[in-house]
């Protein structure tokens, strides 16, 4: 989940809606397994020059501490991602979000045949930059290929030459549909994000309708009323049953939201 607009706590975006990132923890709809209990984390722009994360290896569910530092922290941009492993080891360092600076990326799915590839692709990674990777997931791998790739300057590019790049060592070691992706990266100011799959076969990812078009089409929730005029939300499943509210991101997609603009437009990854 990626929340961008008016401050707001931390909790009312995490405990409060009826489907919301902790329930999904326990009883996602729409992901590849129900329960995401190899742990979870948050991050979050406040007073610091970056921003801050709090990640843990527990279930987001079962962790009282997440409670508490949700009930104290408000702020503009918001990241939270609950953990199910395809294979790399449940340790705090393999938690999403990931952040390099003043970036924070998050990543739902996986770099198929990333056993066979994972030489190849992190001896890619620039090597002023390599020193600062944590730990031992493809997703943050696919992180720092994006930086290495420019991401700094041209997120949509720099992802679509990651991806690109990836799909190419892929198909040297014979690895079939390698990229499996929903991403959500941001530098505290603008927020992108993507949907992609090499079998264009993407798992789920939504953006929410303008506060301005819900409350027109909803005019007796009070929650609707709460949220700012530049209240976006990205979220692999929708959080509450509100008809209208969700929209499906296309397949092969990118976006980008900033105050004032948001726009969806067509992603293809760029070989090397």
């Amino acid at each position: 989940m990626a929340y961008s607009g008016e401050p707001i706590l931390a909790e009312d975006l995490l405990f409060r809606p009826n489907h919301s990132l902790i329930d999904q923890s326990l009883h996602s709809r729409l992901g590849a397994t129900t329960t995401n209990g190899d742990g979870f984390g948050i991050g979050w722009y406040g007073l610091g020059r970056r921003p801050a994360v709090f990640k843990n290896i527990e279930p987001a569910w079962n962790d009282r501490n997440l409670r508490e530092v949700a009930g104290q922290v408000r702020t503009p941009l918001f990241f939270a991602h609950v953990r199910a492993s395809t294979g790399a080891a449940v340790q705090r360092s393999n938690c999403h979000p990931f952040r390099h600076g003043n970036w924070l990326w998050m990543h739902n799915g996986e770099l198929n045949g990333f056993h066979a590839t994972k030489r190849d692709l992190i001896t890619a990674v620039e090597p002023s930059l390599f020193p600062d990777i944590e730990g031992s997931t493809d997703s943050e791998l696919l992180f720092f290929l994006a930086l290495t790739f420019g991401l700094l300057d041209d997120p949509l590019g720099a992802v679509a030459h990651a991806v690109g790049f990836v799909e190419d060592v892929s198909r040297t070691h014979e690895v079939a549909a390698p990229v499996q992706m929903t991403v959500a990266t941001t530098d505290g100011s603008s927020m992108w994000f993507f949907r992609y799959s090499s079998e264009r076969q993407t798992r789920s990812l939504f953006y929410s309708t303008d506060i301005t078009t819900l409350r027109a089409l909803h005019p007796d929730v009070p929650v609707l009323y709460q949220l700012g005029e530049e209240t976006r939300f990205v979220v692999s499943e929708p959080l509450r049953d509100l008809p209208g509210a969700w929209n499906e991101v296309p397949e092969s997609s990118a976006g980008v939201i900033y105050p004032g603009h948001d726009e969806i437009v067509p992603f293809q990854p760029i070989a090397p």
